[in-house]
């Protein structure tokens, strides 16, 4: 059986917290076993020492839709507490809110990609932490692409932004307690930081090996089947395709208007896309991009999650469509997640030299050979701070 940071936090609380007020960052994903939220189960736990909550990108219930839609500080029906929203006016904790804590406690469920914000509100939280003197504990949880495999470019420093602030992969293996230990020693933020780690969980495992259940963490993330494709599909925020918002398979449909199916098929054949099939369909979103509008394209399914690799998938699927239909297919224009100026393609993607070599036609296994040894150095880098076994 598997146990979250959580369960383990709740068994056993770490004398470190004895005496401290203790703040949450969490959204309703953050439950047990038995769907009790953290914020219930910690305040039980702690009484009055709970005493603040934040909340992500999407809302504390994972109700607000992607790019820029905020939501607003409120207070919590069932504990009373202040919420603050670190998607909002801000994206940092203010010191008004800090002041409000000795510790902050991070219960978020992550989906092993570079461009999923959680990872950077966590960063933010890390940074003030330092800047202010408090300690910052996270309650780790289960990577559910699993610890093991990493695939893609690093980030490159000018694609910074709030979908990528460090030079990691698109999926970079590592669970969310590990992404913080990496990141505050490798970037050196200087937090007092300590990681509850979870048992029985081993870096082989995916999250339908777990026997946890699945709580979306995201409106567009409603299965883990969804998050197994993500790293490749999410580039498709960066154009003009309908990456299935607006259906009820997000990120596992994509398509648009002017999509066909043989062309697409025949150059996707150029290159080895193992694990997975292109089932061939039109969907219509209700809602985002083509909304009403019928959709040419397909539904990716995974069929061995061994060998599949999404990022080669989502990059081979888009060099096709550069090279089929360069008069209709169109980049996302700024802004995107708060960059009023940059390609959004290219802070999704890391690079713009990916992007140009796409677009100039470079064979795939061609332009994986460019970053091979950066993507070894960092598979390298981030085993001295594995919690957890092969």
């Amino acid at each position: 059986m598997i146990k979250t940071g959580l369960a383990c936090f709740l068994e056993t609380t770490p004398d470190t917290l004895a005496g401290k007020r203790v703040g949450l960052l969490s959204n309703q994903a953050s439950t047990d076993a038995c769907f009790r939220h953290s914020k219930d189960c910690i305040k039980e736990r702690l009484g009055n020492r709970l005493t603040c909550l934040f909340s992500p990108q999407h809302g504390f219930f994972s109700e607000k839709q992607d790019n820029m839609i905020e939501s607003g500080h409120r207070t919590d029906v069932s504990t009373g507490l202040p919420l603050f929203s670190l998607y909002g006016d801000s994206r940092r904790p203010s010191r008004q809110m800090f002041d409000l804590l000795d510790v902050l406690l991070i219960d978020l469920v992550d989906v092993g990609t570079r461009v999923y914000t959680f990872l950077y509100t966590m960063a933010y939280c890390l940074e003030e932490a330092a800047a202010r003197g408090k300690q910052v504990v996270i309650l780790d949880r289960p990577n559910p692409l699993g610890g093991v495999k990493v695939e893609g470019n690093l980030l490159q420093d000018d694609c910074t932004s709030f979908v990528g602030m460090y030079p990691l992969p698109m999926r970079h293996g590592l669970t969310f307690g590990e992404l913080a230990l990496y990141i505050n020693e490798e970037f050196h933020l200087g937090a007092q930081l300590e990681v509850i780690p979870m048992q029985g969980w081993c870096r082989s495992m995916l999250f339908r090996d777990t026997g946890l259940p699945w709580v979306f963490p995201s409106p567009n993330m409603p299965s883990p089947e969804t998050a197994m494709v993500y790293p490749g599909q999410v580039i498709w925020e960066g154009s003009n395709v309908s990456e299935g918002r607006g259906t009820t398979l997000p990120f596992e449909l994509v398509g648009a208007p002017y999509w066909e199916h043989g062309p697409i098929y025949d150059f996707l054949r150029k290159t080895p896309l193992p694990g997975c099939f292109f089932r061939p369909l039109i969907f219509e979103p209700t809602s985002g991009k083509w909304a009403g509008k019928s959709c040419t394209g397909f539904q990716i399914h995974v069929t061995d999650t061994e060998n599949f690799l999404p990022y080669r998938t989502g990059i081979t699927l888009l060099q096709a469509v550069l090279q089929l239909y360069p008069e209709e297919f169109r980049y996302k224009e700024p802004p995107y997640e708060y960059e009023y100026e940059r390609l959004p393609m290219d802070l999704i993607l890391g690079s713009g030299e990916v992007r140009r070599q796409l677009e100039e036609g470079m064979a795939i296994l061609e332009i994986e050979q460019h970053w091979s040894e950066e993507l070894t150095a960092f598979a390298k880098s981030r085993e001295k701070i594995f919690l957890y076994r092969q």
